[in-house]
């Protein structure tokens, strides 16, 4: 019996040691949990509804009409990296599903906190970048603004879907809602 227990013992010890360092190259993370897409790396540091009548959030929502009766603006807030030698294209596009699969789009975005769609990333750096607006200001990030009706926060959970490059598989990040 003691043998047994010394052996169960060593196996778990195995099994956690070699469990150090591992990183997932899941396409599918959690919202804080960055996920790779080619030579970029995405993390979705924060989601929420935006209030147009708060000072911080106007500024996010600058360009966007009122929101009709029974909707809301909601920000995604990014930081990618690009950690290769050579330029790397974001998406043109983005959007976010609900619970029942129906799906809303990324709006344009006016902002000085936009996510900057169909633009890239230059080597060795980051979105937002250093020094800029979206990186010194009060979230850190560069926004994408979607339009969602209320009943969207009933059909949890959300799930942001980020297009591959060419033929890759795109990545979907489960916000935190």
């Amino acid at each position: 019996m003691l043998s047994l227990l010394a052996l169960l013992a060593l196996l778990l010890l195995v099994v956690s040691v070699s469990a150090c360092g591992y990183e997932s190259d899941s396409k599918e993370v959690d919202e804080g949990q960055s996920v790779e897409l080619g030579e970029l790396k995405y993390n979705v540091t924060f989601s929420r509804y935006l209030n147009p009548n708060d000072n911080e959030d106007e500024a996010f929502l600058v360009g966007q009409k009122e929101a009709p009766k029974g909707e809301t603006y909601f920000g995604v807030f990014f930081e990618v990296q690009n950690e290769s030698d050579e330029p790397q294209p974001l998406p043109s596009t983005l959007k976010i599903t609900d619970a029942d699969d129906k799906e809303y789009e990324v709006l344009e975005s006016e902002s000085i906190f936009a996510l900057p769609f169909n633009g890239t990333v230059e080597a060795q750096e980051q979105i937002p970048r250093l020094d800029t607006a979206a990186q010194l200001g009060p979230i850190e990030g560069s926004v994408a603004i979607f339009l969602l009706p209320e009943e969207a926060s009933e059909n949890r959970p959300l799930t942001l879907h980020i297009p591959g490059e060419g033929d890759e598989e795109g990545a979907e990040v489960t916000l935190d809602l």
